[in-house]
């Protein structure tokens, strides 16, 4: 038989019980609602907008239609080099900046230049959508605002371009290609659009394409040895021999009697030649116009070799579009993209 005091002690303990869980119920509400209002703290930004290679720049339209309008173009809308028809670097549309408000600042690349007492260039990052680039750019007079143009505009250009391929990557994800071929063959990875398919797999080769509107976007692979290229003096030269030859060997032209056709590199332009990052790798970027040998085809190309230290060699990665009267710039970029989610595996011991 339980006595009052045993039973004052088993309330005090049940009370003591129901106290603590009302303490943990309290606590974790208390956590709860702290998240809640954590989530609501956050600023939300809108997925930014604009079609590839766009650029929108907000200033005055007296300052846009004036030697100030003429410096953004002079460093903005300069021709991409190495194409067959001429395109602009990017695809500029001017608004005041009394418009520039609602749905259009989430443009993904804006270029904004105010005349003020105050001078600065600068870039910011997703202020009002994401992904976003926004180049800031004032100054007093037109000699202020001038110099910061031409201090800015190449760290703009790299950062929208930047900017650019991540997006387009990004859209990969949602098709990716599951072929194996360019992983076995060279021991590495690329993250490759299923719009892709391999067309040619070859001892140390391997091309891949893509049909588009009036023509095809096309990657092709393969390794050289670390050797291959001679002095400095003819870096350029050996680059030419190197395409040529693989061109002849692996990418024929169409059928002409008596002839034999082959992709080769336009002799007439020598490519451009520019030290490179492929995603953390040492690389070289060449950019010239092939052609067709003995036949009427040529388009623009794009080369990165990268050094390959894992594998002791020299990767290969070219991309290249055939699309007659069409603005190649945009599929250029794609290919470029394509190509810089290299990754490199080790070379595995026995």
């Amino acid at each position: 038989m339980t006595s009052l005091r045993d039973s004052q002690f088993i309330e005090i303990d049940y009370f003591r019980i129901m106290m603590k869980r009302l303490g943990l119920v309290v606590l974790g509400c208390f956590v709860l609602c702290a998240c809640k209002e954590g989530k609501k703290g956050q600023k939300y930004l809108p997925p930014s907008t604009g079609s590839v290679n766009s650029l929108l720049v907000v200033m005055d339209n007296e300052l846009w239609k004036g030697a100030v309008g003429d410096k953004v173009r002079e460093n903005f809308a300069v021709p991409v080099l190495a194409m067959p028809q001429t395109e602009a670097l990017f695809t500029i549309q001017q608004v005041p900046p009394q418009i520039f408000s609602g749905a259009i600042v989430n443009s993904r690349a804006v270029l904004f230049i105010q005349q003020d007492t105050m001078s600065l260039a600068h870039i910011k990052s997703n202020v009002y959508a994401s992904p976003q680039k926004i180049a800031v750019i004032k100054g007093e007079d037109y000699k202020e605002l001038a110099a910061n143009i031409d201090q800015l505009a190449p760290k703009a250009i790299e950062e929208f371009k930047r900017n650019e391929i991540k997006g387009i990557q990004q859209r990969f994800k949602r098709s990716l290609n599951k072929e194996t071929d360019v992983t076995e063959e060279f021991n590495i990875s690329l993250t490759i659009p299923s719009a892709y398919t391999v067309g040619k797999h070859e001892n140390n080769f391997v091309w891949l394409d893509r049909q588009i509107p009036k023509g095809n976007m096309n990657l092709i692979a393969y390794t050289i040895p670390n050797s291959f290229f001679g002095a400095d003096s003819t870096f350029v030269r050996d680059i030419v021999k190197m395409r040529d030859s693989i061109g002849k060997k692996y990418i024929p032209g169409p059928d002409v009697p008596g002839k034999q056709t082959y992709m080769a590199t336009e002799k007439a332009f020598a490519p451009y030649v520019f030290p490179a990052e492929v995603n953390g790798y040492k690389a070289a970027e060449v950019r010239g116009i092939w052609i067709m040998e003995n036949y009427a085809m040529a388009g623009p190309f794009l080369t990165f070799i990268v050094n390959d230290e894992y594998n002791d060699r020299k990767l290969v990665l070219e991309g290249f579009i055939f699309a007659p009267s069409t603005n190649k710039r945009d599929d250029l970029l794609e290919l470029e993209a394509i190509m810089r989610t290299l990754v490199i595996n080790q070379r595995q011991t026995p």
